[in-house]
């Protein structure tokens, strides 16, 4: 299906899944099955679990483009154009793409079942997304990080300025700007900043409305059906609703107020969006394929609150039932 549609069905899941555990919740059980436990089933072994999973379904449409634009550079959607960070389309029925996109899913089985196997106080499936991604460029030839093309590697100037670079995909020289952020609308600190605050303040609102942490996930990934469609400038949000509803829930366990909570979860959504802009400007802008940012975001930000409440400063560890 290609890594974004995939994710984009992810979001799906998760949103048809979160809202059952609502009608559950407030009906006590649906059809004689006990409460919470459709709910689980659709959330957490499909949307989360092995049909569309990000480090199943999503990781392994990353490590497919990025073996895609190595080997098959004629593929690409655009002329001449290095393409293997595009994740928004699929390659059709080609066997070999197919089995990497398998072998890559397996792998995220595997880096997922060790992390939460040590007891790790994060999101193991974050952290999966990303050290696959990774894998992917060392398995490709890729450069597992880059050289910044400017000053340094939080330098998006050589982007703003059109630089562009060469690359040789077996052979065949393609170019790719010099340096590339994840989304060129959604790069700028000022903006980034604006976008991770109003979208935790809703990813907390709907935490307090709802009790559900992956529901204002859900709709920010679904929204990504624009962006995969090509309506231009659609922001990224699945990170920052995601922490936006874990910093509600520290909040409110912090005070008791909603308003607290409100404010905890758009400095926490605005945290995120600025950790995935960061993370963005070292793994992903200076090489070769897709390193997910709100992966990256996602991770790190799990680890603080992970190790905030292990150490007794945070009252809960949101979703991470640690």
């Amino acid at each position: 299906m290609g890594a974004l549609p995939a994710f984009i069905f992810t979001g799906f899941v998760v949103f048809l899944g979160e809202g059952l555990a609502i009608l559950e919740g407030n009906l006590g059980g649906v059809g004689g099955i006990p409460a919470g436990e459709i709910a689980t089933g659709i959330t957490g072994v499909i949307g989360f679990g092995a049909i569309t999973g990000p480090h199943i379904a999503f990781a392994g449409g990353v490590a497919a483009s990025a073996y895609a634009g190595k080997k098959y550079p004629e593929m690409g959607p655009k002329e001449g154009y290095h393409f293997g960070k595009d994740i928004t389309y699929a390659f059709g029925t080609k066997p070999d793409i197919l089995a990497v996109g398998a072998v890559f899913g397996v792998v995220g089985v595997l880096i997922n079942q060790l992390a939460a196997g040590f007891g790790l106080p994060l999101d193991t499936i974050a952290l999966t997304v990303f050290l696959s991604a990774l894998l992917a460029r060392g398995a490709f030839d890729y450069p597992l990080i880059g050289k910044p093309a400017g000053k340094g590697y939080l330098d998006m100037s050589p982007f703003e300025r059109g630089e562009e670079q060469t690359m040789v995909d077996d052979g065949v020289e393609r170019i790719r700007p010099a340096t590339e952020p994840w989304l060129p609308h959604q790069y700028k600190w000022p903006g980034v900043t604006v976008i991770g605050l109003v979208g935790g303040i809703l990813g907390a609102y709907i935490w307090l409305e709802t009790g559900s942490f992956f529901l204002g996930y859900g709709i920010s990934a679904m929204s990504l059906l624009f962006l995969n469609l090509g309506v231009e400038k659609i922001p990224v949000t699945h990170h920052i609703t995601l922490l936006g509803s874990s910093g509600a829930a520290i909040g409110a366990a912090a005070v008791g107020s909603p308003l607290v909570a409100l404010l905890v979860g758009g400095i926490f959504g605005a945290l995120a969006g600025l950790l995935g802009e960061v993370t963005q400007r070292v793994f992903y802008s200076h090489s070769g394929t897709h390193v997910d940012p709100p992966a990256m975001s996602i991770t790190v930000m799990t680890v603080l609150i992970g190790v905030l409440y292990l150490i007794g400063i945070f009252p809960n560890s949101a979703y991470l039932g640690l």
